[in-house]
């Protein structure tokens, strides 16, 4: 995928599953099962256990799930995984020197901010979205909107507590996408290679942000119709006083 691509198909499935497991082979178990229910996209963190080689595996054999490498926190890795096929490079904080280098090799980069100056920050630096984390514990969807109002030109992505119960208020409040871990990838699960469980669960995160975005279109068509008709009523007035 080109860059472009890569941004387009996050903003379109709008799930991004965080994989911080204890071995290789808990990481390609979570890839594949989160991938075979429905969501096609995954973050391998840093610090899975020879993560660099996951990635490249999982870029080789599985073409069609686009892989991200999370934690990324130097450049030195940011290299390696470029090299071993990462699709976006992504971190809980925000590294200008990472995100300046991703520009350069034309990778979508979504570092991760908490405060509007350190969002603001990313976006100058070039970042493709900004991923709001911790979002869920310091202000949860409330302050997500907020900062949605305030910076609408910068997408925002929702990490950090992202649970079922909340994930369709974030996208509600403005998220273009969120990233999700362990309540997507329960520990039990994997331990116990429950893959079906994991699909249910990803079955079930899809259909929230499917709904959460029907019902934001609702929304806009009724703003816009609520509008429409104002105006018309508005000629229709001024119509009326000129036939007098």
């Amino acid at each position: 995928m080109t860059k472009q691509e890569v941004c387009d198909f996050i903003r379109e499935v709008g799930i991004i599953p965080a994989i911080r497991v204890s071995s290789p082979d808990d990481a390609h178990f979570a890839a594949e099962s989160v991938s075979r229910g429905g969501i096609p996209i995954v973050e391998i963190t840093m610090t899975v256990p020879n993560a660099v080689d996951v990635i490249s595996h999982l870029v080789k054999f599985h073409p069609k799930m686009l892989v991200g490498a999370g934690t990324v926190l130097k450049l030195e890795t940011a290299q390696r995984c470029i090299d071993a096929g990462a699709g976006f490079l992504t971190a809980p904080g925000l590294n200008p020197k990472i995100v300046e280098f991703a520009v350069k090799q034309n990778v979508a980069v979504l570092p991760g901010a908490l405060t509007p100056t350190e969002v603001i920050e990313a976006s100058e630096a070039g970042a493709d979205f900004v991923k709001l984390f911790p979002c869920a514990p310091v202000g949860g969807e409330a302050y997500l909107k907020a900062l949605n109002i305030a910076l609408p030109q910068i997408a925002l992505i929702a990490a950090g507590g992202v649970n079922f119960k909340n994930a369709g208020q974030f996208i509600l409040s403005g998220a273009a996408a969120i990233g999700i871990g362990k309540d997507l990838i329960p520990h039990e699960a994997i331990e116990r290679r429950q893959r079906d469980r994991i699909r249910e669960l990803a079955h079930r995160f899809t259909l929230s942000v499917k709904e959460a975005r029907e019902l934001m279109a609702a929304r806009k068509e009724s703003v816009v119709s609520s509008k429409a008709l104002e105006k018309c009523e508005e000629k229709a007035v001024v119509g009326h006083g000129k036939e007098h």
